[in-house]
C-alpha cells in the first residue's frame, strides 16, 4: 500500500504542477497578445507614424504643435508613452507635431507673378505685407520687381513680406488722329495703326456732306489719348441696299484679277465689338457671294491684302429695297 500511496502522491503533484504551468503559459500568451511595445516615433513623418501605430492596433492623438529647429515640419517632436513602453492594444499614443524652425529664410520672389509669390509666401509661413505698384519698362504687368526683406534674409514665421509689383510699361500718350471725311474702313485701319479700339458706330443723315464717310469722332482729333482707348465714330448714311424677306443681306464682292490668290478679310462691328467673320485666300477673278444677317447695329468692312476696299452698314441705308424668298433661290 505504501508504494501505491507514494505513486499516487507523485502523480497528484505532477498534475498540479502541470496545471499551474499550463495556466501560467496560457496567461502569458493571452497577455502577450494584448500588450504591444510602443515604437519610437520621434522624427518620423506624421503619416508614417499613423501607419505604424495603426498596424500595432494603437491610436494616434495629436496633443499640439511646437517649433523645433532640429525636427522638420509635420514630423513627430515628442510622444507619450515613451518608446519601449508596453501598453495594451487600442491605447492612445499622444504626439506633439513639429512646426519646424521658428525662423525661415526669405525666398526670392522677384520675377514671379504676384499670385505665384503669394503662394510661395504662404507655403513658407510668411504673410503678405504691403503691395506697392509702379510702372516698369522691363517687367510685365503683375510681375514682382522688388521685395522687403531681401531674399536670403532670416525672419520669423508669420512675418510679412512687402512687394513691389509692376504695372507694365507707361501708356504712350499721343494726339487723336483726324478721321473726318474718311470711309469707315480707312478710319479703322488708322485706329489699328495707332493701337486704338473701335467703339460704337452711329449713323446720321446729312445732305450737305458726302455719303458713307466719317463726319464726327469721339475723342475729337488732337485730343490726348493712350493706346487701347475706345473711339466712337459717326458716319453719314450711304446708298440703299437689297435685303431679302428672311432678313438676309446678299453680299457680293469681285476679287481683282491677277496671278496670286488675294487675302480677303471681312470684319464685322456689332455692339461695340470688332471681329473677323470671313478670312481666306481667294483665287483672283472670282466673285464672293455671302448671305449675311440683316441687323441695323451691324457694320461690315472688307479688306483685300490688308487694304480697305469697302464698308457697309444696314443702319446707314436711307432706303432699303427687298426681294422675295423666291428670288433668293434664283441667285
Amino acid at each position: 500500500m505504501r508504494p501505491i500511496f507514494k505513486t499516487g502522491v507523485f502523480i497528484g503533484l505532477f498534475l498540479v504542477v502541470a496545471g499551474a504551468m499550463g495556466y501560467l503559459t496560457l496567461r502569458l500568451i493571452v497577455r502577450s497578445e494584448d500588450v504591444v511595445v510602443v515604437p519610437d516615433l520621434v522624427g518620423k513623418d506624421v503619416v508614417y507614424a499613423l501607419e505604424i501605430l495603426t498596424g500595432l492596433g494603437l491610436n494616434i492623438k495629436v496633443a499640439g504643435f511646437e517649433y523645433r529647429p532640429d525636427i522638420p515640419k509635420n514630423h513627430v517632436a515628442r510622444q507619450e508613452p515613451e518608446p519601449g513602453a508596453e501598453v495594451k492594444r487600442d491605447r492612445d499614443v499622444r504626439i506633439m507635431v513639429s512646426k519646424g524652425p521658428q525662423t525661415v529664410v526669405v525666398p526670392n520672389l522677384v520675377g514671379m507673378d504676384v499670385r505665384e509669390a503669394e503662394i510661395i509666401m504662404e507655403e513658407n509661413g510668411l504673410a503678405g505685407g504691403v503691395a506697392s505698384k509702379t510702372h516698369s519698362e522691363q517687367a510685365v504687368r503683375g510681375e514682382v520687381i522688388g521685395q522687403a526683406p531681401s531674399p536670403g534674409g532670416v525672419v520669423k514665421r508669420g512675418d510679412a513680406i512687402d512687394l513691389l509689383v509692376s504695372l507694365g510699361r507707361w501708356s504712350v500718350r499721343f494726339e487723336m488722329p483726324y478721321l473726318d471725311g474718311l470711309a469707315p474702313e480707312d478710319a479703322i485701319l488708322i485706329l489699328e495703326r495707332f493701337q486704338l479700339n473701335l467703339g460704337r458706330i452711329r449713323y446720321v443723315e446729312r445732305t450737305d456732306l458726302p455719303r458713307g464717310v466719317v463726319v464726327e469722332q469721339d475723342p475729337s482729333s488732337g485730343y490726348p489719348v493712350t493706346a487701347g482707348s475706345l473711339v466712337d465714330l459717326t458716319v453719314n448714311r450711304s446708298e440703299n441696299a437689297t435685303v431679302f424677306d428672311k432678313g438676309l443681306y446678299l453680299f457680293q464682292h469681285h476679287v481683282s484679277d491677277g496671278f496670286l490668290k488675294k487675302h480677303i478679310r471681312l470684319r464685322v462691328n456689332a455692339f461695340g465689338m470688332l471681329y473677323d467673320l470671313y478670312d481666306i485666300f481667294q483665287p483672283p477673278g472670282e466673285d464672293i457671294w455671302l448671305l449675311l444677317p440683316y441687323d441695323p447695329d451691324v457694320t461690315f468692312f472688307l479688306y483685300q491684302d490688308g487694304k480697305a476696299v469697302l464698308s457697309h452698314s444696314f443702319a446707314s441705308m436711307s432706303d432699303v429695297s427687298r426681294v422675295s424668298e423666291f428670288e433668293i433661290t434664283e441667285l
